[in-house]
């Protein structure tokens, strides 16, 4: 069985530590505990690892978050990974800062990164997980929000969203997106 594993996120310095990066944020822990170290490849920078007799493809696209699904549909073709193993990792305005929340499919929710992955594969029946970021801005203000650092309480409370996060994706590549669903939705 093979995986693939998307952190979307912008490439450069200066979206390094901001809410948009949360994908990266979550995929960088998992690679941690899977000991997998990324490299500059094509379309994005790739880690290989296995876990529990899994073989894992670790992608964090450097096509910037708007053309994210030419990475992955690079990768699923390259790798030969079936739709239902992908799982992305993305930020959410909508959910409360520190939440999970882990769907089987969906719609893009005004995401621009999972847009564009539904325009290139031709289909939302992909597993994502969302990191809540908050809604914390004024009216006018969200490009500015998510592109803002992290606070200090936020970036205090990461090691514990980071540990749930590596717990669920961990549950969908052994158990499968419902186990992990059950797990990753709990408050």
């Amino acid at each position: 069985m093979k995986y693939l594993i998307v952190g979307l996120g912008n490439i450069g310095d200066e979206y390094e530590n901001t809410r948009h990066n949360a994908g990266f944020t979550l995929i960088d822990a998992f690679a941690k505990t899977v000991n997998a170290v990324f490299a500059v490849d094509r379309y994005a920078s790739v880690a290989h690892a296995s876990f529990k007799g899994r073989q894992l493809v670790l992608i964090k696209p450097s096509t910037y978050m708007n053309l994210s699904g030419k990475a992955v549909s690079y990768w699923m073709q390259k790798e030969k990974i079936a739709i239902e193993n992908v799982l992305v990792l993305v930020d959410d305005l909508a959910l409360p800062f520190g939440s999970l929340r882990l769907k089987a499919k969906g719609s893009a929710g005004g995401h621009n990164g999972l847009k564009n992955i539904q325009e290139l594969l031709g289909s939302e029946n992909y597993p994502r997980l969302r990191f809540g970021v908050g809604n914390n801005f004024s009216k006018g203000q969200q490009v500015d929000f998510v592109l803002g650092e992290w606070t200090k309480e936020e970036k205090d409370m990461m090691p514990q969203i980071t540990e749930k996060s590596n717990s669920a994706i961990q549950f969908f590549i052994t158990q499968g997106v419902e186990k992990a669903m059950t797990f990753a939705n709990q408050k």
